[in-house]
């Protein structure tokens, strides 16, 4: 069964199949591609030790999101790449603030 999401309009870009060959073509990122086949084996692993396909279901929609989005706005998951690699880097935070600032400015408590 394939499921698609309720905005999905005629004519724009095909959302990919919901299984693993489909879910990896879509995602055009290395970083995703990455991530992707280092989660897959983690979550093959788990499921030959558990023998509960319930955390491959898991991973496989997760990773549907993620391929949709990638079809829909590859440049957008390239800028959010490289920005997650300048914050891990230490590089400039955003809007100059510290994540406790700009947390503490949404109202959340940490």
């Amino acid at each position: 069964m394939t499921a698609q999401p309720h905005d999905f309009v005629l004519g724009e870009t095909p959302l990919p199949e919901k299984n693993l060959r489909a879910i990896r073509a879509a995602l055009v990122i290395p970083q995703d591609r990455e991530a992707f086949d280092a989660g897959l084996k983690a979550v093959l692993d788990e499921v030959r030790v558990s023998l509960d396909l319930s955390a491959l279901n898991t991973f496989v929609h997760r990773w549907w999101i993620s391929a949709c989005d990638s079809v829909r706005d590859p440049e957008g998951r390239r800028q959010m790449h490289n920005r997650a690699e300048q914050v891990l880097a230490g590089g400039s935070r955003a809007e100059g603030k510290s994540w406790r600032e700009i947390l503490a400015a949404r109202g959340i408590d940490v």
